[in-house]
């Protein structure tokens, strides 16, 4: 099987990094020698991965004068701009609009991350790609991280089945934070026109009451670089 094409998110503003990101979109900001978004574009390069998009928005003109064509990795890069139908469209609007440069056929899997984690260690396994290829049902599998000091409720839980739980549908148990990492399929944006502003949590809880959403522990370090602080702990080796 050929390793699956990726979205990289990276048309958030970054507000809660500003001042930094008034000038630097937060993907473009250096981590321990090169910008964060490169981690991501190595690692997928590491997996086999040779198709890649990165979706713009806030200072897209930045992002091709950075990572060019993606030839340095052994990648072809595209871009998928957000400007052109007025500014971002959130993670479920970014991926239907990003969709022609990610599947050929239908229920081609996808990988899908934030442009702003850290995620070292993840290696986007090709075992993960083979299990949820395998399973056509399937809409999204997500990796789910311990829940950090500034997000303690989590997100999601992880039923014995290995599906993804909600507690908008009643889960009673312990959630993890979705570490902003996963594969997907066409399907859980199927109501997603492109160029239409939309979050992907309710297109997540729909598919989740369907049983349609896989969940598994991110056995990896992850950070969320939301705060200059965290940022900083991270350059200064303090953090993953």
């Amino acid at each position: 099987m050929r390793p699956p094409k990726a979205l990289i998110l990276c048309a958030g503003r970054g507000e809660r990094l500003r001042p930094h990101t008034d000038h630097t979109p937060k993907p473009l900001l250096p981590v321990r020698g090169q910008p964060l978004v490169v981690w991501h574009l190595q690692a997928l390069a590491a997996a086999g991965v040779r198709e890649v998009v990165i979706n713009t928005a806030w200072l897209a003109e930045a992002f091709e004068p950075a990572l060019g064509d993606g030839s340095r990795w052994g990648l072809r890069l595209r871009y998928s701009h957000e400007a052109a139908y007025g500014g971002a469209l959130e993670t479920a609007g970014g991926m239907a609009t990003a969709l022609p440069g990610l599947v050929e056929q239908p229920d081609d899997p996808f990988w899908v991350v934030s442009g702003d984690v850290f995620i070292p260690g993840f290696d986007f396994p090709a075992a993960a790609v083979a299990a949820f290829a395998a399973r056509p049902e399937r809409l999204a599998q997500l990796w789910l991280a311990p829940n950090a000091p500034h997000h303690p409720q989590g997100d999601f839980g992880i039923d014995a089945e290995g599906l993804a739980c909600s507690r908008a549908q009643g889960f009673e148990g312990p959630c993890l934070t979705w570490a902003s990492v996963g594969l997907f399929r066409a399907g859980l944006v199927a109501g997603v026109r492109p160029g239409q502003r939309q979050a992907l949590r309710p297109c997540l809880e729909a598919a989740i009451a369907q049983d349609r959403v896989g969940a598994q522990r991110l056995e990896t370090p992850w950070v969320d670089v939301g705060t200059p602080e965290r940022w900083q702990a991270l350059n200064d080796g303090a953090l993953a």
